[in-house]
């Protein structure tokens, strides 16, 4: 893999090799060298195991390709995932089955194929939608809510170079005060919130090109052909000025179902 700040490789081998990689599950490896992200304090994957290994019946909703429920040392004896885009799905399968994980296979719409109060833990990180009265619905009462999501405006600066200026409700949607009143409408009375806004750094354009294949909301339609001229410009930007640093924003929500005491 190239090493940061490479100036030896073309414009056309950066984007070539980055169209050619897999960009199935949701392991970012690939970056390494390439792009950074600072992380947020509250370290969600450590967050989660701890809750994991108090429960005893947990959901992972969007597992993606299952990497982080992998990373769990000690599960509940019944663990769920979901997940709704076929490439992942298989990852998330053959990486969880064999550590006991039923891997559920789901749209991301209403309703969660579970039954009524099935979960005392249910967990999502970078959820696409929060279905608060489902998730409320599943949980038992005195069940958890536990996620890290992707808060408003994140990496707004590569999105508006590519689309232009966002509007405002583009740029305030996901915000987590409007996920708490979501939340607390569902029937859940929210413990724990908290926001961080993080550096993150592109330091050649086949970062770009990967990243926008792999998260496919941020650039609607993205392609490279579609955006050659774009992206052109970016890597002559980044030869020229260093990293194309934009910034990533996230927040951990945590809430209780009502009726019921705390179990996870």
């Amino acid at each position: 893999m190239p090493r940061r700040h490479d100036r030896t490789r073309t414009f056309e081998e950066l984007i070539a090799e980055a169209e050619a990689v897999s960009v199935d599950g949701w392991d970012f490896s690939w970056l390494d060298g390439r792009a950074t992200e600072e992380r947020p304090a509250w370290g969600y994957a450590r967050s989660m195991a701890d809750r994991m290994s108090r429960a005893t019946a947990a959901l992972d909703i969007q597992t993606g390709g299952g990497e982080i429920l992998a990373s769990v040392p000690k599960r509940p004896p019944l663990t769920v995932a979901t997940e709704s885009w076929p490439p992942n799905l298989a990852r998330a399968t053959a990486l969880l089955h064999p550590l006991g994980v039923a891997v559920v296979a789901d749209p991301d719409e209403p309703p969660l194929p579970f039954a009524d109060g099935a979960f005392d833990l249910v967990v999502s990180r970078h959820p696409v939608h929060a279905w608060w009265e489902e998730i409320a619905r599943v949980l038992c009462p005195g069940g958890r809510y536990f996620s890290q999501e992707v808060g408003p405006a994140s990496v707004f600066e590569l999105v508006e170079y590519f689309l232009g200026p966002q509007p405002s409700e583009t740029r305030s949607a996901r915000d987590s005060g409007r996920a708490r009143e979501a939340a607390q409408a569902a029937g859940l009375d929210v413990v724990d919130l908290r926001t961080a806004s993080l550096r993150t750094e592109f330091h050649d354009i086949g970062a770009v090109v990967y990243f926008l294949r792999k998260v496919i909301w941020m650039v609607p339609g993205f392609t490279v052909e579609r955006y050659r001229d774009r992206l052109a410009a970016l890597h002559r930007r980044i030869e020229a000025e260093g990293p194309f640093v934009a910034t990533t924003t996230r927040f951990l929500i945590e809430a209780v179902k009502r009726g019921g005491r705390s179990r996870a």
